[in-house]
């Protein structure tokens, strides 16, 4: 008896320590969390971001450069520029935005070299954003820019607008009767005096003149032309010259002329022509191309401006003269372009849709699509000296155009816009 009821309270005893603890652990653990071991000490792992890049996903990619076209492409961007371009193995951010754009075609941006843009600010701003929806990023006023607003435009970036440059005021010999926005100057001292007053302005390049407008005025002299010449590289800036006739190109490129922002006009150009351009490969041709002449189809502009507009345009009809002058510069833009001259497009005046017209008459004349789209692209960019676009490339600005059809095939595909995209953005078309 005395070993079983000696049992009995041992296995009490027992029991009331095993409560005992657990109550005392259960109270500790409430206390006094238990020590940690070293990978529990470690600073926490943050969450991963949602992605802030945006795929598009499987168009035709064109370069804008002299690279192949990526069929079945892959572009992404990310905070306004493009972070990886290639075919189908490029790597996707996790949780990127894709876009499916299979059966379209992704070209850069186009850069208009030669416009007139208005000088009041309102104007200037809405003639940007015009050209943005029409797919263009960037213009360059040829000078007629005599108002300081054009210069605060330049330094800003307006949403939903193309870039802004500008030549400032140009330089021509006395044109009374005609615009009085550019320097008259009639020596030397008042050429260098102009080339001054435009650097001093920080002017994006200095325009000339060099046309009597079919024997109405007496044309810039070759000691004037040059003398802006000399002293605008002497300030660090290039010369951009309105020309027309072959013999003035010719002194002009003599004379260390950077660029042409027209082709030679009055006579097929000849051989010595050529080797001159051959001997001076730095210098750039704008053709700047006039109309056909013919009619042409331009319904594709229904909807994007008023229609008594469409309407007019749809009016013209068949002028032999401006056939004959087109056919001439034409001629010469191939001869250049199999030259090998550098081009870039341009288009004069202000017309906001005119860059599309510009690069279908530029195959016209005899250039390869995706020449055209070079010029129009890199070379353009180029020559504007912006170097974050132009180019579909990594570390470029996001400025580009999303086609229903591929411009390679048929240049006027340019114009069956889908999308504009300016530094990342979509434009409100």
């Amino acid at each position: 008896m005395a070993s079983t009821f000696t049992r009995s309270v041992a296995k009490q005893v027992l029991s009331s320590l095993l409560t005992c603890g657990v109550v005392f652990l259960t109270a500790c653990s409430q206390s006094e969390p238990p020590a940690k071991t070293q990978s529990e000490t470690a600073a926490p792992v943050p969450s991963v971001a949602a992605s802030t890049a945006t795929v598009f996903q499987g168009a035709r990619l064109i370069p804008g450069d002299r690279s192949a076209p990526i069929d079945d492409g892959v572009l992404v961007i990310d905070q306004g520029r493009i972070i990886a371009v290639g075919d189908s193995t490029v790597a996707i951010p996790a949780g990127a935005t894709v876009i499916d754009v299979r059966g379209m075609t992704i070209m850069p941006a186009i850069v208009d070299t030669h416009t007139h843009l208005n000088g009041e600010r309102a104007a200037l701003e809405e003639d940007l954003r015009a050209r943005a929806r029409f797919g263009i990023s960037a213009a360059l006023s040829l000078g007629l820019d005599a108002s300081g607003e054009v210069f605060a435009v330049r330094a800003e970036e307006i949403p939903g607008a193309a870039r802004y440059r500008t030549a400032g005021r140009g330089i021509t010999s006395p044109e009374p009767g005609r615009s009085e926005v550019p320097h008259w100057i009639t020596n030397e001292e008042e050429a260098r005096a102009a080339v001054r007053d435009e650097a001093a302005r920080q002017v994006d390049i200095i325009k000339i003149w060099v046309d009597d407008r079919d024997g109405a005025y007496q044309k810039l002299s070759p000691d004037l032309y040059r003398a802006v010449i000399d002293e605008a590289h002497a300030n660090g800036l290039r010369v951009a010259a309105h020309i027309f006739n072959q013999s003035d190109a010719k002194g002009l490129l003599d004379a260390g002329i950077d660029a042409f922002a027209h082709g030679v006009r009055d006579i097929d150009i000849d051989d010595e022509m050529v080797a001159m351009f051959n001997a001076h490969p730095e210098v750039v041709l704008i053709p700047n191309l006039p109309g056909r002449g013919v009619p042409a189809d331009f319904e594709w502009l229904r909807g994007r401006i008023p229609d008594d507009q469409v309407e007019r345009l749809a009016t013209a009809g068949d002028n032999p003269k401006a056939q004959a002058a087109f056919g001439i510069q034409a001629r010469n833009l191939k001869r250049l372009y199999e030259a090998g001259v550098t081009i870039a497009l341009g288009t004069d005046g202000n017309t906001a849709w005119a860059p599309h017209t510009e690069m279908e008459d530029m195959v016209i004349s005899g250039m390869q699509p995706a020449d055209v789209i070079i010029a129009a692209t890199s070379n353009a960019a180029t020559f504007l000296k912006l170097d974050d676009t132009g180019t579909l490339a990594v570390g470029k600005r996001a400025d580009f155009i999303v086609l229903d059809a591929d411009p390679l095939q048929d240049i006027t595909n340019t114009r069956r816009i889908h999308d504009v995209y300016l530094q990342g953005e979509r434009i409100e078309r």
